[in-house]
């Protein structure tokens, strides 16, 4: 679940640079603030991963 989420967020990002390069700057706009969205989801899914792991090991 985590790879595909990352993977979508790079994905976004190269869309966004890729967009900008080419003059397009709503889309660039756009694809930037999906691809931090999802960078920040994939971040904090994975700290709660990570804690949920060290406690059910208690």
């Amino acid at each position: 679940m985590f790879s595909g989420l990352l993977s979508w967020g790079i994905v976004f990002l190269v869309v966004a640079l890729i967009a900008a390069l080419f003059g397009f700057g709503a889309i660039a706009g756009t694809s930037i603030v999906i691809a931090k969205w999802l960078f920040f989801i994939f971040i904090i899914l994975f700290v709660i991963s990570i804690i949920a792991h060290f406690l059910r090991r208690v």
